[in-house]
């Protein structure tokens, strides 16, 4: 079984590879805590981690990976039933936490290892041990349940390696890149490309703790030459800005700024590319399948696009039946499926969700929606369950349509959805936060707006104003608690 971090013996010793606020650790001290957690865990085969945004959890996944075993991440945000769940389903062996954090009782019957970033122990030469194998699992991570409870979907050690090595190629990525970013450890975003990314490069990482654009500006000001954000993010950094001339000058001097897990509005492409001269670059993955797409360091920089398929990705769109989407001409909006080394292999103790997960042939369905550009290009459009409207005979994709409202100087934030209509099968309804309260724009006036942006046969028949959207802890919309 090749290693997942060659760095941990091969980079030099006294390079710094995370760094948590005021905390960090050199490769060489986060190989001996790694090796001290590897000891500990005996032989385990799954192990729980209170995914906290601490250098400890950074220590306890390392360590379960050199251990050959496979880590659970845990989000600390978690309600006692969604963890008892995971708990239950997932039977770790122990739980690692960082020495004083209180952990639910979901967890109480658990045996618990405190994880010592100071503690010292052997690097395994050979990590897994004899008879390892590629296809172990490396972790296991929960997806949000949108009709049940969360499933596990288990990812191989060939997945996680595939996955870095490609955005390497894409990005450029080496081990001489500072990677900054304020992303939660409990995700394949946070976690695989925000800390064991850094690692497989022999390159550092520095996490905020939590985000803010102040943080951001000081460690690209302080050598750091990536950031990694989510929408949210970048829209606070967009905020931001005008009246801050320092981040502009930091974000301006970063080598790459990538955004993922959900859509970035063109609005705040914009904004940013002004302000700094830098372009967003977005990538498309997920849990099952880690990262399917990516915009190339060196390639055009298009908002509202992801990029090509990475190498060793296939990616192809099909209509409802199965067949393939005809034209790559920018509008045919199809589901999207993958296959390659990248995926999943299954949903833990759920052979059924795994089997309806595939295609016969192999494909995964990721349930996304796009279109592709003449160059082969992805656009995501939205989910299928939740983003693709059926109206008037049209397949409309939510997310352009958002787009066109969040251009509407009176839009804060907008969401898009459908819901039935006895006439136009579905009709379009936004969900408006508007820029000023007192002043919202007219739901004619936002109609108008889209119709004339993109088509006709687009704009929102209805209009509803909050205060704020639902948003989960990645900063995606929420949509079904709108619909509900």
């Amino acid at each position: 079984m090749s290693s997942l971090f060659p760095a941990l013996t091969g980079a030099p010793g006294d390079r710094v590879a995370l760094r948590f606020g005021e905390r960090s650790l050199t490769y060489a001290e986060l190989a001996a805590a790694a090796g001290a957690v590897g000891e500990r865990i005996g032989g385990a085969r799954r192990v729980a981690v209170w995914a906290t945004p601490s250098v400890e959890t950074a220590v306890a996944v390392v360590g379960v990976l050199l251990a050959g075993a496979a880590a659970v991440p845990l989000n600390p945000k978690s309600g006692e039933k969604e963890l008892g769940h995971i708990v239950s389903d997932s039977a770790p062996g122990l739980v690692l936490a960082a020495a004083g954090e209180r952990l639910p009782g979901a967890l109480a019957g658990l045996d618990r290892i405190d994880v010592d970033p100071a503690a010292r122990g052997p690097v395994p030469s050979a990590p897994g041990g004899p008879g390892a194998d590629d296809e172990d699992p490396a972790l296991v991570v929960y997806t949000s349940g949108t009709t049940g409870p969360p499933k596990g979907a288990v990812l191989p050690r060939r997945a996680l390696a595939h996955t870095l090595d490609a955005l390497a190629d894409a990005w450029q990525w080496t081990g001489s890149d500072v990677l900054v970013h304020g992303l939660p450890l409990f995700h394949v975003h946070g976690l695989v490309l925000g800390v064991l990314g850094p690692l497989r490069r022999g390159g550092s990482v520095r996490h905020l703790g939590r985000f803010s654009p102040e943080g951001v500006a000081r460690e690209l000001g302080d050598g750091a030459t990536m950031l990694f954000g989510v929408p949210t993010m970048y829209h606070r950094l967009a905020e931001a800005l005008p009246g801050d001339p320092a981040l502009a000058g930091a974000l301006g001097r970063a080598r790459l700024l990538v955004s993922g897990s959900a859509a970035l509005p063109v609005h705040d492409h914009e904004r940013i590319a002004a302000a700094t001269g830098r372009r967003v670059v977005e990538r498309y993955g997920m849990t099952e399948t880690l990262m399917n797409t990516a915009v190339r360091a060196d390639g055009e920089v298009r908002p509202g696009t992801v990029g090509l398929p990475l190498p060793g990705v296939e990616l192809r769109l099909v209509e409802e039946d199965g067949s393939p989407v005809a034209a790559y001409d920018g509008e045919s909006v199809g589901e999207i499926q993958v296959r390659g080394p990248n995926l999943f292999t299954e949903y833990l103790n759920r052979p059924e969700a795994t089997a309806a997960a595939f295609t016969a042939d192999g494909w995964f369905r990721t349930g996304d929606m796009a279109v592709r550009e003449p160059d082969g290009s992805v656009r995501i459009v939205g989910r299928k369950a939740t983003d693709l409207i059926k109206s008037g005979g049209y397949k409309i994709g939510a997310g352009e349509i958002e787009n066109a409202l969040l251009e509407h100087p009176g839009v804060r934030e907008a969401a898009v959805t459908g819901e039935p209509d006895a006439d136009l099968g579905e009709r379009i309804v936004a969900w408006i936060v508007p820029a000023d309260p007192q002043d919202p724009p007219g739901a004619d006036a936002l109609a108008d707006h889209v119709a004339a942006r993109l088509a006709p046969h687009k704009r929102p028949r209805t209009v509803r104003y909050l205060d704020a959207l639902p948003r989960n802890d990645m900063g995606k919309i929420m949509k079904r608690a709108l619909t509900a």
